[in-house]
């Protein structure tokens, strides 16, 4: 979609980032806003979007700051709005439940409210979850059952059931996208490749929780962002699109895989540690939707992916070794 201005909340974060990238190379857009609750993060984090042409950073917190965002919306008037901004991490939500459900449901509720009044914007896209189908045995569709099994995927259940009624009832121009779990460069360290990736470089040993069993499915964020532009080129509002690959991968096969990628044994990679608080055995995603309407197809595949994790670790190293890869809850 040529000659658009794209708002990208939650740019900070590497999904963003990517999204960012991925429109700056194939949407040829008028220009591409970055928005996130923090200034950016170092270049091992940010890639450098910040140099680039037709790009600017902005930090707004949407729960906290919503009047000046507003205000940043109305000078610029994106017509496509792309929504990352949430707090995350489904392990850490149970406790202070209630932040998740003050940004993920009440802070995105008044923002939607807010743009629904607004004359310029012509699309709302939301990157909901796959957890909100909890544990599954098959692949999920967007008309299955909603299972949330942690305080983050309920309030993340939430905001998703709002946009859907107010489609429906108000003409509110949205699509879901609900990605599986993705990964890229310049992800936080508390992640679980970016972690092993780290782990390998300097002699560490990764935590492998529950031995690694739980199965969930991986893409890379390059191909959520290549959906999010079909999308919003050409994609119907309204809808839910599942967003993921064929099949599920176990933990432990990651990190097999990704000791590959390093050149180092599996054992000497990791630990084994018991496993965490309200883990989900496994997420699936049926994204035929987004397959047959949309013609999407995942296009980096594991070997490619890793290479590159181990590339950007490689690269980086000198300032991600001394970084505390531990997961802190802000707001």
């Amino acid at each position: 979609m040529s000659g658009k201005k794209y708002a990208v909340l939650g740019g900070g974060g590497s999904f963003g980032i990517h999204t960012a990238l991925h429109l700056l190379d194939h949407a040829e857009p008028e220009a591409v806003l970055g928005i996130g609750r923090n200034p950016l993060r170092a270049e091992p984090f940010s890639l450098g979007i910040e140099r680039r042409e037709r790009f600017s950073y902005h930090a707004r917190h949407v729960t906290y700051e919503l009047d000046l965002l507003l205000e940043l919306l109305d000078a610029e008037q994106p017509q496509i709005i792309i929504n990352y901004a949430a707090q995350g991490e489904g392990a850490v939500s149970w406790k202070h439940s209630w932040r998740f459900f003050e940004t993920n449901a009440m802070g995105l509720t008044r923002l939607a409210e807010e743009l629904a009044k607004r004359p310029w914007m012509e699309h709302f896209i939301h990157i909901g979850t796959s957890e909100l189908y909890g544990a599954v045995d098959h692949a999920a569709r967007e008309d299955d059952p909603v299972r949330p099994s942690s305080p983050y995927a309920a309030s993340k259940a939430a905001f998703d059931f709002y946009l859907l009624s107010a489609s429906k009832f108000l003409d509110f121009p949205m699509t879901i996208i609900r990605p599986s779990n993705c990964y890229c460069p310049g992800q936080l360290l508390h992640r679980v490749i970016p972690k092993a990736v780290l782990c390998g470089l300097t002699g560490q040993k990764l935590p492998l929780h529950g031995g690694g069993r739980a199965e969930k499915s991986y893409l890379h964020a390059r191909d959520l962002a290549q959906a999010i532009r079909l999308i919003a080129d050409h994609g119907p509002t309204g809808r839910v699109f599942n967003c993921g690959p064929e099949n599920p991968t176990s933990i432990r096969e990651v990190v097999e895989r990704t000791a590959a990628a390093l050149g180092i044994d599996f054992e000497e990679l990791c630990e084994m540690t018991d496993d965490r608080l309200g883990q989900d055995s496994r997420y699936w995603l049926d994204s035929s939707a987004l397959r047959s309407e949309l013609g999407w197809a995942p296009d980096i595949g594991w070997d490619e992916g890793l290479a590159e994790m181990v590339a950007w670790g490689r690269r980086y190293l000198d300032q991600i070794r001394s970084l505390d890869p531990t997961y802190v809850l802000r707001g």
